[in-house]
């Protein structure tokens, strides 16, 4: 008997979207409902639900007589947080990490100048309690809960760029970091003079110094990738 629940809906979900991600169902692969209800002993409803959430990332497309059809990855949206955890999760991960860090070093500088000139008073008293969140977590293994801090850090700096479309990048920058502590891509404890960098970068937005905002998150971004070198060559 076939079953269903929101339980089983994720699962299934999370199960095919790490299989294309990793390859596993390369491009081109027909899926077909019936046998996908089969495989998971779920409803053919839970599978047509799945296939939707595939299909608004591009990473399927779904047609009459012909079946569910993976796509290739020019086509996915490599945006989204959830096809970014699942890239995260495969074998291509280095490349990925790198990918995003190069992503977030062409961007972030920019959105933090931004900050230095817009940042209301509310934000950037909540960038430098972020930054000493960071400090008081970074000894100690407390990898969890700097994480907290740093992914607060980037989303106040992206949404103080007063520019929504860098505010909308809050998640996947999320994402990249969330990937490099739960995938061990970072140190036992985090490297003293990037926690430096965030506690220099609160308080050059707090001062209004858009040149020294934009210097020191490149510098952070710079780091970023020169510890991947060594994590995740």
């Amino acid at each position: 008997m076939t079953t269903q629940g929101p339980g089983l809906h994720t699962h299934v979900l999370d199960t095919l979207g790490l299989e294309i991600a990793a390859g596993d169902c390369p491009p081109g692969q027909v899926l077909r409902t019936d046998e996908l209800a089969q495989r998971f002993d779920v409803s053919r409803t839970v599978v047509r639900e799945v296939v939707r959430v595939l299909e608004s990332m591009h990473l399927v497309e779904s047609r009459r007589r012909v079946g569910v059809t993976v796509q290739p990855t020019e086509a996915w949206n490599v945006y989204d947080p959830q096809v970014i955890r699942w890239r995260l999760a495969g074998a291509d991960r280095p490349r990925q990490l790198r990918s995003l860090t190069v992503l977030r070093s062409a961007i972030e500088p920019v959105a933090a100048g931004l900050a230095a000139r817009h940042a209301t008073p509310d934000q950037c008293a909540a960038l430098t309690e972020c930054a000493l969140g960071m400090v008081a977590t970074s000894r100690g293994q407390q990898l969890e809960r700097y994480l907290e801090h740093d992914i607060a850090f980037h989303r106040i700096v992206l949404n103080a760029s007063g520019n929504e479309m860098f505010a909308r990048l809050g998640d996947v920058v999320a994402e990249v970091l969330a990937g490099r502590t739960h995938h061990q891509v970072m140190f036992e404890d985090p490297d003293p003079a990037a926690v430096t960098l965030h506690v220099r970068l609160a308080e050059a937005v707090r001062e209004g110094d858009a040149v020294e905002s934009e210097r020191l998150t490149k510098e952070i971004a710079v780091g970023a990738l020169h510890e991947l070198d060594v994590l995740a060559p």
